[in-house]
């Protein structure tokens, strides 16, 4: 930073995004090394930039997915991600199954969910920022997070059942979205932030 304090800015909000962009990264399709890419990429430019934006984590975030959106385009690295699209979280020994059935319940969201979620939970985004970041409607962002929690949690029930032999048929499933986020909330970070 050679002692500049205008890009003393960008360190600080480097040292606290980071990993929630290299997960963020993942839940858009990029690999793990990609995501990395991208993060640099998006630093490098910040930390050109002649002044601090007036939302510098707002600011990152979207300059982020601009990023990672335009390196999706690409028909090869298309391919590619899709032989890395099973590994989004860093692997630890001491992962639970419930950790497990969440990471890959959540792989199978559809994109628009999947990216809603990743910035509810992990970057503590507002539905008002969500919507602002992804050109939405924050009732839109709201719809896309309840549907997708709402689908984990079927799936995760669903998997439990079968796990435990219990006739499937007949189930009632009522909505409480805390214990889907609870189990989302204990996944492992990236990098080990």
């Amino acid at each position: 930073m050679n002692g500049n304090p205008e890009q003393h800015w960008c360190e600080a909000l480097y040292d606290v995004k980071a990993a929630e962009l290299i997960l963020y990264g993942r839940a858009l399709g990029l690999s793990h090394g990609e995501a990395e890419d991208a993060l640099q990429e998006t630093f490098l430019a910040l930390m050109q930039m002649p002044f601090t934006p007036s939302k510098p984590e707002h600011y990152c975030v979207r300059s982020f997915r601009n990023r990672v959106l335009n390196h999706r385009r690409s028909l090869w690295r298309r391919l590619t991600r899709e032989w890395e699209s099973l590994r989004w979280f860093e692997k630890l020994p001491d992962e639970t199954p419930e950790e497990l059935a969440a990471m890959r319940c959540l792989t199978e969201l559809p994109v628009e969910q999947r990216e809603v979620i990743v910035l509810k939970v992990w970057h503590g985004c507002t539905f008002e920022e969500i919507g602002g970041l992804l050109e939405i409607s924050p009732n839109t962002a709201a719809g896309r997070y309840r549907y997708g929690l709402q689908k984990m949690k079927l799936k995760l029930a669903a998997d439990a059942l079968a796990r435990s032999g219990a006739p499937q048929e007949g189930v009632a499933y009522e909505r409480d979205e805390r214990d889907t986020i609870a189990w989302l909330a204990s996944a492992p970070a990236v990098n080990g932030a």
